[in-house]
């Protein structure tokens, strides 16, 4: 290989993998137990366990629908709504949040209905945490799904068709089980994506401990007063990632 490539290649991967090196380097190893186990760490990790889990649930159920339809529906302006689908992934989280502000408030487009009408109000609430991160995850859930669906094979939806299926039951016991490593390859990115989120979730959610502070939050705010707790937290949603791109290998990444 010519040298005029391997050397950038080099300095490259050594960008990438040193500032990870640096945590595991700076990591208080000897009290990692320890800090693991104190309250405020486990308030946090169990918040975004629970938070990303809730809002990878209102992913499939609304994101599988989706890329059904931009995969197999035949609407106008298919490539717009597709383009508005992503623009989560592209946007500045903390524009998401501040949108989300803007329509969910309790003075926004729709946020002032559903206050005075039911009473709800999702901004700085748990369920704002979920809102805030569903928001920035569908969009990797709908892309995978819209890959396998395209990808699928649709004579075996056409021969149930023919043999008297209906359209659901085609759906429920032919196309999702041909596209489901695509679901779950989605719900799975989807999951992490949400995991990681801080710019929406405080923005729209705030950063209280106990309710809205995900392990991000917990990062941001351990950083000023302790940074061996920030370190930590950091470690664990290190694991995590490399969890998920093993899992997913097969699909994202290189197995040679």
């Amino acid at each position: 290989m010519p040298w005029v490539l391997v050397a950038p290649a080099v300095v490259g991967l050594a960008f990438l993998v040193l500032p990870l090196a640096g945590l595991l380097v700076r990591a208080p190893w000897p009290t990692m137990g320890e800090r693991l186990a104190e309250p405020q760490v486990l308030q946090a990790l169990r918040l975004s366990l629970v938070t990303a889990t809730l809002a990878t649930l209102i992913c499939l159920l609304l994101g599988v629908p989706l890329a059904w339809v931009l995969a197999r529906g035949n609407i106008p302006g298919r490539r717009l709504v597709r383009a508005l689908v992503t623009v989560p992934l592209v946007l500045p989280p903390v524009v998401g949040g501040v949108a989300l502000l803007l329509v969910l408030g309790r003075n926004g487009l729709a946020g002032r209905w559903m206050h005075e009408t039911f009473g709800i109000s999702l901004p700085f609430t748990t369920a704002g945490v979920v809102v805030a991160e569903a928001f920035v995850a569908m969009p990797f859930l709908v892309i995978s799904v819209e890959g396998a669906l395209k990808a699928a094979d649709l004579r075996f939806e056409e021969a149930a068709a023919t043999l008297g299926a209906s359209r659901w039951r085609v759906f429920t016991r032919v196309t999702l089980p041909l596209v489901a490593p695509g679901v779950s390859a989605g719900a799975v990115l989807c999951w992490a994506r949400a995991l990681g989120e801080f710019g929406a979730t405080i923005t729209f959610a705030g950063n209280f401990p106990g309710r809205t502070q995900t392990m991000p939050l917990a990062v941001y705010l351990a950083l000023e007063t302790d940074p061996e707790a920030a370190i930590v937290l950091s470690l664990v949603l290190l694991a995590v990632s490399v969890a998920v791109l093993v899992s997913l290998r097969d699909r994202w990444v290189g197995t040679s």
